[in-house]
Protein backbone atom coordinates (compact mmCIF):
# COMPACT_ATOMS: atom_id res chain seq x y z
CA UNK A 1 0.00 0.00 0.00
CA UNK A 2 1.43 3.40 -0.99
CA UNK A 3 1.51 5.69 1.88
CA UNK A 4 2.34 8.65 -0.16
CA UNK A 5 -1.25 8.88 -1.21
CA UNK A 6 -2.64 10.19 2.01
CA UNK A 7 -6.02 11.60 3.70
CA UNK A 8 -5.63 15.38 3.39
CA UNK A 9 -3.21 16.73 6.70
CA UNK A 10 -2.34 13.48 8.29
CA UNK A 11 0.53 13.61 10.04
CA UNK A 12 1.89 10.18 11.38
CA UNK A 13 3.47 11.20 14.41
CA UNK A 14 6.95 9.86 14.92
CA UNK A 15 6.11 8.24 18.09
CA UNK A 16 3.35 8.27 20.34
CA UNK A 17 4.99 11.11 22.67
CA UNK A 18 5.46 14.48 21.36
CA UNK A 19 8.37 15.47 19.39
CA UNK A 20 9.44 18.88 19.95
CA UNK A 21 13.06 20.00 18.91
CA UNK A 22 14.43 22.57 20.85
CA UNK A 23 16.29 24.51 19.03
CA UNK A 24 17.62 28.25 18.90
CA UNK A 25 17.50 30.82 15.79
CA UNK A 26 21.45 30.30 14.00
CA UNK A 27 22.35 32.36 11.47
CA UNK A 28 23.73 31.15 8.05
CA UNK A 29 24.68 27.51 7.34
CA UNK A 30 24.80 25.37 10.77
CA UNK A 31 28.11 23.94 11.47
CA UNK A 32 26.98 20.62 11.44
CA UNK A 33 24.92 21.12 8.52
CA UNK A 34 28.45 22.32 6.29
CA UNK A 35 30.36 19.11 8.22
CA UNK A 36 28.05 16.70 6.07
CA UNK A 37 27.80 18.57 2.80
CA UNK A 38 31.33 17.59 0.78
CA UNK A 39 32.20 18.72 -2.76
CA UNK A 40 29.42 17.68 -5.39
CA UNK A 41 30.52 16.82 -8.62
CA UNK A 42 28.06 17.92 -11.68
CA UNK A 43 27.45 14.21 -12.60
CA UNK A 44 24.32 13.55 -10.30
CA UNK A 45 20.78 14.68 -10.09
CA UNK A 46 17.92 14.11 -8.03
CA UNK A 47 13.86 13.58 -9.42
CA UNK A 48 11.24 15.15 -6.53
CA UNK A 49 8.30 13.99 -6.65
CA UNK A 50 5.61 16.71 -4.74
CA UNK A 51 3.26 13.81 -3.44
CA UNK A 52 0.85 11.60 -4.44
CA UNK A 53 3.59 9.84 -7.32
CA UNK A 54 0.91 7.30 -9.13
CA UNK A 55 1.74 4.01 -10.44
CA UNK A 56 0.97 4.08 -13.40
CA UNK A 57 3.26 7.83 -13.97
CA UNK A 58 5.42 6.30 -16.92
CA UNK A 59 7.18 9.72 -17.49
CA UNK A 60 8.80 9.99 -14.11
CA UNK A 61 9.56 5.95 -13.18
CA UNK A 62 11.22 6.22 -16.43
CA UNK A 63 13.23 9.34 -15.79
CA UNK A 64 14.48 8.17 -12.91
CA UNK A 65 15.27 4.60 -14.39
CA UNK A 66 17.20 5.88 -17.44
CA UNK A 67 19.31 8.03 -15.45
CA UNK A 68 20.29 4.63 -12.89
CA UNK A 69 21.30 3.10 -15.96
CA UNK A 70 18.22 1.87 -18.18
CA UNK A 71 17.99 -1.61 -18.97
CA UNK A 72 20.57 -1.78 -16.31
CA UNK A 73 19.07 0.41 -13.43
CA UNK A 74 19.40 -1.13 -9.57
CA UNK A 75 17.29 0.84 -7.63
CA UNK A 76 17.62 0.94 -3.74
CA UNK A 77 14.58 1.85 -1.90
CA UNK A 78 14.15 3.90 1.21
CA UNK A 79 11.16 4.16 3.24
CA UNK A 80 12.51 5.00 6.63
CA UNK A 81 9.65 7.86 6.98
CA UNK A 82 6.92 5.39 7.08
CA UNK A 83 6.18 3.94 10.50
CA UNK A 84 7.72 0.39 11.52
CA UNK A 85 6.18 -3.08 10.92
CA UNK A 86 6.18 -2.86 14.83
CA UNK A 87 3.43 0.29 14.95
CA UNK A 88 1.21 -1.22 12.20
CA UNK A 89 -1.49 -2.72 13.45
CA UNK A 90 -2.13 -4.43 9.81
CA UNK A 91 1.98 -5.25 9.24
CA UNK A 92 0.29 -9.15 8.71
CA UNK A 93 -2.12 -8.09 6.16
CA UNK A 94 -0.37 -7.50 2.85
CA UNK A 95 -3.60 -5.48 1.70
CA UNK A 96 -3.63 -3.02 4.59
CA UNK A 97 -0.06 -2.89 5.86
CA UNK A 98 1.42 0.75 5.53
CA UNK A 99 4.75 0.25 7.41
CA UNK A 100 8.41 0.89 5.90
CA UNK A 101 8.70 -2.46 5.04
CA UNK A 102 5.61 -3.47 3.07
CA UNK A 103 6.31 0.09 1.40
CA UNK A 104 9.92 -0.72 0.39
CA UNK A 105 8.49 -3.64 -1.49
CA UNK A 106 5.37 -1.67 -3.19
CA UNK A 107 7.93 0.73 -4.51
CA UNK A 108 10.54 -2.39 -5.92
CA UNK A 109 7.45 -4.54 -7.63
CA UNK A 110 6.67 -0.61 -8.98
CA UNK A 111 10.45 0.12 -10.21
CA UNK A 112 10.45 -3.50 -11.41
CA UNK A 113 6.98 -3.34 -13.41
CA UNK A 114 8.42 0.09 -14.94
CA UNK A 115 11.77 -1.91 -16.34
CA UNK A 116 14.64 -1.56 -13.70
CA UNK A 117 17.03 -4.54 -13.70
CA UNK A 118 16.66 -5.08 -9.80
CA UNK A 119 14.96 -2.86 -6.66
CA UNK A 120 15.38 -3.60 -3.41
CA UNK A 121 14.70 -2.14 0.00
CA UNK A 122 17.58 -1.08 2.25
CA UNK A 123 15.98 -1.85 5.13
CA UNK A 124 16.49 1.10 7.35
CA UNK A 125 13.43 2.43 10.11
CA UNK A 126 12.79 3.43 13.38
CA UNK A 127 13.10 -0.70 14.26
CA UNK A 128 16.65 -0.99 12.70
CA UNK A 129 18.13 2.41 12.79
CA UNK A 130 21.56 0.84 13.84
CA UNK A 131 21.14 -0.63 10.05
CA UNK A 132 21.94 3.06 9.15
CA UNK A 133 25.43 2.06 10.50
CA UNK A 134 26.25 -1.49 8.93
CA UNK A 135 28.51 -2.26 6.99
CA UNK A 136 26.58 -5.13 5.22
CA UNK A 137 23.82 -1.98 4.42
CA UNK A 138 26.79 0.38 3.32
CA UNK A 139 27.50 -2.34 0.38
CA UNK A 140 24.27 -2.83 -0.32
CA UNK A 141 23.80 0.76 -1.28
CA UNK A 142 27.41 0.72 -3.01
CA UNK A 143 25.70 -1.63 -5.51
CA UNK A 144 23.00 0.52 -6.33
CA UNK A 145 22.54 2.86 -9.47
CA UNK A 146 20.02 4.78 -8.25
CA UNK A 147 17.40 5.23 -5.18
CA UNK A 148 14.18 6.43 -3.97
CA UNK A 149 13.01 7.60 -1.03
CA UNK A 150 8.82 7.42 0.20
CA UNK A 151 6.79 9.44 1.33
CA UNK A 152 5.78 9.42 5.51
CA UNK A 153 7.07 12.26 7.84
CA UNK A 154 10.57 13.35 6.77
CA UNK A 155 11.40 13.73 10.93
CA UNK A 156 11.65 9.91 10.53
CA UNK A 157 14.83 10.07 7.91
CA UNK A 158 16.27 12.68 10.36
CA UNK A 159 15.97 10.55 13.06
CA UNK A 160 17.30 7.16 11.19
CA UNK A 161 19.97 8.45 8.58
CA UNK A 162 20.92 12.09 10.38
CA UNK A 163 21.50 10.75 14.07
CA UNK A 164 18.64 12.74 15.24
CA UNK A 165 19.56 15.84 16.55
CA UNK A 166 23.74 15.19 16.68
CA UNK A 167 22.54 15.96 12.98
CA UNK A 168 25.86 13.79 11.68
CA UNK A 169 25.91 11.72 8.78
CA UNK A 170 25.40 8.03 9.12
CA UNK A 171 27.38 5.51 7.41
CA UNK A 172 24.63 4.71 4.95
CA UNK A 173 23.85 8.55 3.99
CA UNK A 174 27.47 9.35 3.43
CA UNK A 175 27.54 6.25 1.00
CA UNK A 176 24.37 8.09 -0.49
CA UNK A 177 26.21 11.65 -0.77
CA UNK A 178 29.42 9.62 -2.41
CA UNK A 179 27.35 7.89 -4.84
CA UNK A 180 25.52 11.32 -5.95
CA UNK A 181 28.67 13.05 -6.49
CA UNK A 182 29.34 10.07 -8.85
CA UNK A 183 26.90 10.00 -10.91
CA UNK A 184 24.07 8.09 -9.32
CA UNK A 185 20.36 9.50 -9.30
CA UNK A 186 18.49 10.48 -6.12
CA UNK A 187 15.00 10.65 -6.42
CA UNK A 188 12.23 10.68 -3.10
CA UNK A 189 8.13 11.73 -3.33
CA UNK A 190 6.43 13.84 -0.54
CA UNK A 191 8.39 13.57 2.11
CA UNK A 192 11.08 11.72 0.26
CA UNK A 193 11.53 15.15 -1.56
CA UNK A 194 11.45 17.32 1.32
CA UNK A 195 14.26 15.80 3.20
CA UNK A 196 16.57 16.56 0.12
CA UNK A 197 16.54 20.08 1.26
CA UNK A 198 19.22 22.34 2.95
CA UNK A 199 18.41 24.45 6.00
CA UNK A 200 15.59 25.89 7.73
CA UNK A 201 13.39 22.63 5.89
CA UNK A 202 9.60 22.25 6.79
CA UNK A 203 7.89 20.11 9.85
CA UNK A 204 4.40 20.60 8.94
CA UNK A 205 1.84 23.93 8.42
CA UNK A 206 -1.61 24.79 6.93
CA UNK A 207 -1.17 28.13 4.96
CA UNK A 208 -4.30 30.41 7.21
CA UNK A 209 -2.34 29.27 10.65
CA UNK A 210 1.21 30.30 9.08
CA UNK A 211 0.24 33.60 7.32
CA UNK A 212 -1.42 34.68 11.04
CA UNK A 213 0.91 33.46 13.36
CA UNK A 214 4.54 32.82 11.44
CA UNK A 215 6.80 30.00 11.69
CA UNK A 216 9.04 28.79 14.87
CA UNK A 217 12.06 25.73 14.54
CA UNK A 218 11.06 22.68 15.69
CA UNK A 219 8.74 19.82 15.29
CA UNK A 220 5.02 20.15 16.37
CA UNK A 221 2.26 17.47 17.33
CA UNK A 222 0.12 20.20 15.94
CA UNK A 223 -0.14 19.73 12.19
CA UNK A 224 -1.03 22.86 11.20
CA UNK A 225 1.75 24.68 12.92
CA UNK A 226 3.78 26.25 10.63
CA UNK A 227 7.18 24.35 11.97
CA UNK A 228 10.88 24.28 10.28
CA UNK A 229 14.19 22.54 10.95
CA UNK A 230 16.94 25.10 10.77
CA UNK A 231 19.62 22.43 10.53
CA UNK A 232 17.82 20.87 7.60
CA UNK A 233 17.22 17.80 5.91
CA UNK A 234 20.21 16.38 3.99
CA UNK A 235 21.17 19.29 1.72
CA UNK A 236 21.26 17.97 -1.27
CA UNK A 237 19.28 20.86 -3.15
CA UNK A 238 20.61 24.44 -1.48
CA UNK A 239 19.36 26.62 -4.16
CA UNK A 240 15.93 26.98 -2.51
CA UNK A 241 13.48 25.99 0.12
CA UNK A 242 11.09 22.84 -1.04
CA UNK A 243 7.39 22.26 -0.12
CA UNK A 244 5.13 19.41 -1.45
CA UNK A 245 1.68 19.22 -2.14
CA UNK A 246 1.41 22.37 -2.86
CA UNK A 247 -1.39 23.29 -4.29
CA UNK A 248 -3.75 20.19 -3.60
CA UNK A 249 -3.29 21.11 -0.25
CA UNK A 250 -3.13 24.66 -0.67
CA UNK A 251 0.35 25.26 1.15
CA UNK A 252 1.61 28.39 -1.41
CA UNK A 253 0.83 30.72 1.80
CA UNK A 254 3.07 28.47 4.38
CA UNK A 255 5.84 28.44 1.57
CA UNK A 256 6.03 32.39 0.98
CA UNK A 257 5.77 32.94 5.09
CA UNK A 258 8.50 30.50 6.17
CA UNK A 259 10.53 31.65 2.76
CA UNK A 260 10.11 35.42 4.42
CA UNK A 261 10.86 34.24 7.98
CA UNK A 262 14.24 32.59 7.54
CA UNK A 263 15.42 34.47 5.17
CA UNK A 264 15.40 32.64 2.01
CA UNK A 265 14.74 34.24 -1.87
CA UNK A 266 13.69 30.97 -3.48
CA UNK A 267 11.15 28.23 -3.08
CA UNK A 268 10.38 25.19 -4.73
CA UNK A 269 6.99 24.54 -4.06
CA UNK A 270 6.34 21.07 -5.89
CA UNK A 271 2.61 19.78 -6.62
CA UNK A 272 1.28 16.15 -6.51
CA UNK A 273 2.35 13.87 -9.66
CA UNK A 274 5.28 15.93 -10.50
CA UNK A 275 8.83 15.96 -10.19
CA UNK A 276 11.49 18.91 -10.16
CA UNK A 277 13.96 17.23 -11.96
CA UNK A 278 18.13 18.77 -10.76
CA UNK A 279 20.81 17.95 -13.19
CA UNK A 280 24.51 18.92 -10.99
CA UNK A 281 22.81 19.92 -8.00
CA UNK A 282 25.31 21.67 -5.65
CA UNK A 283 27.34 23.25 -8.39
CA UNK A 284 27.70 25.97 -10.95
CA UNK A 285 26.06 23.66 -13.74
CA UNK A 286 22.88 22.95 -11.80
CA UNK A 287 20.01 22.93 -14.30
CA UNK A 288 16.21 22.44 -13.97
CA UNK A 289 13.85 20.66 -15.67
CA UNK A 290 9.70 19.51 -14.41
CA UNK A 291 7.64 16.51 -15.52
CA UNK A 292 4.51 15.19 -14.67
CA UNK A 293 0.64 16.36 -14.74
CA UNK A 294 0.94 19.29 -13.10
CA UNK A 295 3.77 22.17 -12.14
CA UNK A 296 6.36 23.41 -9.90
CA UNK A 297 5.56 26.94 -8.50
CA UNK A 298 8.94 29.09 -8.20
CA UNK A 299 8.50 31.81 -5.66
CA UNK A 300 11.43 34.84 -6.08
CA UNK A 301 11.41 36.73 -2.96
CA UNK A 302 14.83 39.01 -3.98
CA UNK A 303 12.45 42.22 -4.28
CA UNK A 304 9.65 41.34 -1.99
CA UNK A 305 9.78 42.76 1.93
CA UNK A 306 7.39 42.05 4.77
CA UNK A 307 5.66 43.88 7.34
CA UNK A 308 4.19 42.98 10.85
CA UNK A 309 1.27 45.94 11.68
CA UNK A 310 -1.85 46.13 14.00
CA UNK A 311 -3.87 43.91 11.41
CA UNK A 312 -1.29 41.28 10.81
CA UNK A 313 1.36 40.15 8.56
CA UNK A 314 1.86 41.09 4.94
CA UNK A 315 4.14 40.55 2.26
CA UNK A 316 4.52 42.67 -1.13
CA UNK A 317 5.90 41.81 -4.27
CA UNK A 318 6.87 38.45 -4.76
CA UNK A 319 7.37 36.70 -7.80
CA UNK A 320 5.54 33.93 -9.36
CA UNK A 321 6.63 31.29 -11.82
CA UNK A 322 4.74 28.39 -12.39
CA UNK A 323 6.31 25.98 -14.61
CA UNK A 324 4.90 23.00 -16.28
CA UNK A 325 6.21 19.24 -18.15
CA UNK A 326 8.79 20.28 -20.39
CA UNK A 327 9.72 23.51 -18.80
CA UNK A 328 13.39 25.03 -18.01
CA UNK A 329 14.96 26.76 -15.11
CA UNK A 330 18.11 28.21 -14.29
CA UNK A 331 18.69 28.61 -10.98
CA UNK A 332 22.35 30.65 -11.27
CA UNK A 333 20.16 33.04 -13.93
CA UNK A 334 17.22 33.21 -11.98
CA UNK A 335 15.41 32.34 -15.36
CA UNK A 336 12.50 30.34 -16.96
CA UNK A 337 12.12 29.08 -20.43
CA UNK A 338 9.25 27.23 -21.82
CA UNK A 339 9.45 23.72 -23.28
CA UNK A 340 9.62 22.49 -26.41
CA UNK A 341 6.14 23.01 -28.60
CA UNK A 342 4.82 25.58 -26.32
CA UNK A 343 4.32 29.10 -27.22
CA UNK A 344 3.64 32.54 -25.90
CA UNK A 345 0.05 33.25 -25.04
CA UNK A 346 -1.59 36.11 -26.26
CA UNK A 347 -4.77 36.98 -24.91
CA UNK A 348 -7.88 37.11 -27.14
CA UNK A 349 -10.82 38.36 -24.33
CA UNK A 350 -11.51 40.92 -21.76
CA UNK A 351 -13.31 38.54 -19.43
CA UNK A 352 -12.96 39.11 -15.56
CA UNK A 353 -10.89 37.07 -13.67
CA UNK A 354 -13.88 34.75 -11.38
CA UNK A 355 -13.91 35.36 -7.67
CA UNK A 356 -11.95 33.31 -4.99
CA UNK A 357 -12.57 32.80 -1.14
CA UNK A 358 -10.44 30.27 -0.83
CA UNK A 359 -7.18 30.74 -2.35
CA UNK A 360 -5.65 28.36 0.01
CA UNK A 361 -7.73 25.48 -0.06
CA UNK A 362 -8.62 25.84 3.29
CA UNK A 363 -8.88 22.09 5.27
CA UNK A 364 -12.03 24.12 6.83
CA UNK A 365 -14.02 24.16 4.10
CA UNK A 366 -15.37 21.34 2.39
CA UNK A 367 -16.53 22.84 -0.55
CA UNK A 368 -13.19 24.29 -1.66
CA UNK A 369 -11.06 23.15 -4.74
CA UNK A 370 -7.54 22.39 -5.22
CA UNK A 371 -5.26 24.44 -7.04
CA UNK A 372 -7.05 27.40 -6.23
CA UNK A 373 -3.97 29.85 -6.07
CA UNK A 374 -3.02 28.54 -9.21
CA UNK A 375 -6.43 29.03 -11.08
CA UNK A 376 -6.51 32.68 -10.23
CA UNK A 377 -3.55 33.16 -11.59
CA UNK A 378 -3.98 31.20 -14.83
CA UNK A 379 -7.47 32.99 -15.42
CA UNK A 380 -5.67 35.88 -15.21
CA UNK A 381 -3.01 35.33 -17.39
CA UNK A 382 -6.00 34.56 -19.82
CA UNK A 383 -7.91 37.99 -20.11
CA UNK A 384 -6.73 40.86 -21.67
CA UNK A 385 -8.75 43.53 -19.60
CA UNK A 386 -7.64 43.49 -16.00
CA UNK A 387 -3.82 44.05 -15.15
CA UNK A 388 -4.97 42.32 -11.46
CA UNK A 389 -6.88 40.16 -9.53
CA UNK A 390 -7.63 39.81 -5.64
CA UNK A 391 -8.64 36.57 -3.81
CA UNK A 392 -9.11 35.87 -0.28
CA UNK A 393 -8.35 33.12 2.34
CA UNK A 394 -11.68 31.15 3.61
CA UNK A 395 -10.60 32.09 6.92
CA UNK A 396 -11.19 35.73 8.85
CA UNK A 397 -9.81 37.30 11.70
CA UNK A 398 -8.08 38.72 10.00
CA UNK A 399 -9.06 37.30 6.46
CA UNK A 400 -5.81 37.55 4.01
CA UNK A 401 -6.00 39.02 0.40
CA UNK A 402 -4.00 37.90 -2.11
CA UNK A 403 -3.65 40.15 -5.20
CA UNK A 404 -2.01 38.74 -8.72
CA UNK A 405 -0.52 41.37 -11.30
CA UNK A 406 0.50 41.24 -14.54
CA UNK A 407 3.72 43.74 -15.02
CA UNK A 408 6.31 44.53 -17.40
CA UNK A 409 8.40 41.08 -18.10
CA UNK A 410 4.81 38.82 -17.28
CA UNK A 411 4.51 35.90 -19.83
CA UNK A 412 1.93 32.95 -20.34
CA UNK A 413 2.75 29.82 -22.08
CA UNK A 414 0.53 27.15 -23.60
CA UNK A 415 0.88 24.57 -25.91
CA UNK A 416 -2.90 23.29 -25.80
CA UNK A 417 -5.27 23.89 -28.79
CA UNK A 418 -7.82 26.23 -26.73
CA UNK A 419 -4.77 28.11 -26.36
CA UNK A 420 -5.17 27.82 -21.84
CA UNK A 421 -2.40 29.32 -19.94
CA UNK A 422 -0.32 26.79 -18.86
CA UNK A 423 3.35 28.25 -17.61
CA UNK A 424 3.35 31.51 -15.97
CA UNK A 425 6.63 33.86 -15.70
CA UNK A 426 6.58 36.29 -13.71
CA UNK A 427 3.76 36.98 -12.11
CA UNK A 428 3.85 39.43 -9.03
CA UNK A 429 2.03 38.50 -5.70
CA UNK A 430 1.22 40.44 -2.88
CA UNK A 431 -0.44 39.16 0.57
CA UNK A 432 -2.30 41.91 2.95
CA UNK A 433 -4.60 41.43 6.11
CA UNK A 434 -7.81 42.68 6.25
Amino acid sequence: MNTDVRTRRTLVLITATALVIAVTALAGVPAAQAAHRGPQRDTGSLVLVGGALASDNTEIYGEIIKRAGGQKARIGVLTAASIPESQDPDAADPDKCSNSACNGAYYASLFKKHGAADAQWIPIDLDHIDNADSDTVVDQVDSMTGFFFGGGDQYRYITTLLHGQQHTDSKVLAALRDKLAHGAVIAGSSAGAQIAAGPDMVTGGDSYPALRDGSSPGYFDDPSRLGYLPDGGFGFLDSGLIDTHTGAQGREGRALRLASDTGHDRVYALDENTALVVDAPGTRHEAITVLGTNGVAVFDLRSAHSRHCRSGWSLKNARYTYLTDGDHYDPRRWLASPGQGKHRLVPHNDAAVPGNDDVFHSVANPAGSPYSFRGTARALAATNAPRSATATSYESGPRFRVTFTKRAGFSAWTGEADNAPESLVGMYVTVTPE
